[in-house]
């Protein structure tokens, strides 16, 4: 589950979540360990852009589109529950990934990194090695 839920995705967590443009998606992004900002200054950022233009880079391990995303009302615990596929890097090379951050991307036809807009931030630990590399996700987030 998500360590930090970034301000500006705040009370639309579920929104996004629920993909609800025909060309949206939500984005894995793996961020290198070097540098990685605090949750603290993570939470501040407002799009993809701003934070990777901050101290936090982008791991070279590559983007990756979530498949499966489902967001559930669960009445009996008053929350809402996000979940998605696991997510495989096959054969990945580079640096120490320290994290990775979810975004909404509103148009996956167009746009830029200024069009993303970060979510959650998920704490890791992962050198890639050329061997494959699945990142298990259970509970993707939850909004009570």
């Amino acid at each position: 589950m998500g360590n930090v839920v970034i301000n500006v995705a705040k009370g639309r967590l579920a929104y996004y979540a629920s993909l609800p443009a025909a060309t949206d998606a939500l984005i894995v992004v793996p961020l290198l360990a070097a540098g990685l900002v605090s949750d603290a200054t993570m939470v501040d950022y407002t799009t993809l852009s701003g934070l990777l233009a901050g101290a936090s880079d982008e791991a070279a391990v590559g983007r990756k589109t979530l498949a499966n995303v489902s967001v559930t009302v669960d009445q009996a615990n008053d929350r809402v529950a996000i979940d998605a596929d696991d997510v495989v890097w096959t054969s990945p090379g580079g640096g120490a990934v320290g994290a990775v951050v979810i975004c909404y991307d509103p148009d996956t036809t167009t746009g830029t990194d200024a069009d993303l807009i970060p979510l959650t931030k998920h704490d890791l630990t992962w050198t890639p090695d050329g061997s494959t590399f699945t990142l298990t996700i259970t509970d993707l987030a939850r909004c009570s």
